[in-house]
């Protein structure tokens, strides 16, 4: 399916975690346009938002010390389309099982139940395939897609309204565990998406131009201008613009060069 008409902004949550990898893709949508969002003048500016994945915990405290709650609750509220993955998946859910002592800041919106870490620690990340959705099976591509699973949450109840678009059919082991025998992994609400694996990790493109569809059928006000790009950043951005590599030759600080 093709995209047509304007050109739309979305905002990625850029506070900590996966950001760059989703504008990667994100910019391989013709139609679309993609900025970072640290403040309230740049979440105000974009017509859908994704949050990626994470560190819940870290990406809570951030948001609160920067105000950005408040404003992000308004966005949902507001009707605006939001995509959360792994961490955003919990910062969207209305509750969540399993949260660090004193719990953390939820965005809320999705009529959800989540476990924070349903899969277990870092060491128990694993991909796996999983069925495709009618809804990205539509862009073409296998009746498959890759899941990436990183310290995940999982969907544990879910309102009348949520609607499920993918799930995990647990090992053996897992069975004994969790005592089910499937588990729900993306979801979508109205204008709420939420995943637990992490489509932005792979080449598949097929779940951000879901996303971006509905973001050009749910945006209804012309995007303002965002603030100039790395203005409020205190120094130039130093990483890539493709599929980020985390080596050291890639962390380096930036040398600017100043006329003499």
């Amino acid at each position: 399916m093709a995209e047509q008409g304007p050109t739309i902004r979305i905002g990625v949550l850029a506070l900590q975690g996966s950001f760059r990898e989703h504008m990667t893709l994100l910019q391989q949508i013709p139609g679309v346009d993609v900025i970072e969002v640290r403040t309230k003048e740049e979440l105000e500016s974009v017509a859908g938002l994704v949050i990626p994945g994470g560190e819940s915990t870290t990406m809570a405290l951030v948001a609160e010390r920067w105000g950005l709650i408040p404003e992000l609750r308004s966005f949902a509220s507001a009707g605006k389309p939001i995509w959360g993955t792994c961490a955003g998946m919990i910062f969207l859910a209305e509750r969540a099982e399993g949260q660090k002592k004193g719990g953390q800041v939820l965005v809320g919106g999705l009529d959800i139940t989540v476990s924070r870490n349903f899969f277990g620690a870092q060491i128990n990340s694993f991909e796996t395939q999983l069925d495709a959705p009618e809804c990205v099976k539509q862009y073409g591509g296998s009746d498959k897609f890759r899941a990436i699973f990183i310290r995940a949450p999982a969907v544990l109840e879910a309102g009348p309204g949520v609607e499920s678009l993918a799930e995990y059919h647990l090992s053996e082991e897992e069975r004994a565990a969790q005592g089910r025998d499937k588990v729900v992994v993306a979801v979508r609400s109205g204008v709420l998406l939420a995943t637990a694996f992490h489509p932005e990790l792979t080449t598949d493109v097929r779940w951000h131009r879901m996303f971006a569809e509905m973001v050009r059928q749910h945006s209804k006000q012309p995007d303002k201008t965002p603030p100039p790009l790395f203005s409020n950043l205190g120094r130039l951005p130093n990483r890539p613009p493709d599929m980020p590599i985390y080596t050291q030759e890639f962390m380096k600080t930036e040398q600017l060069k100043v006329d003499a």
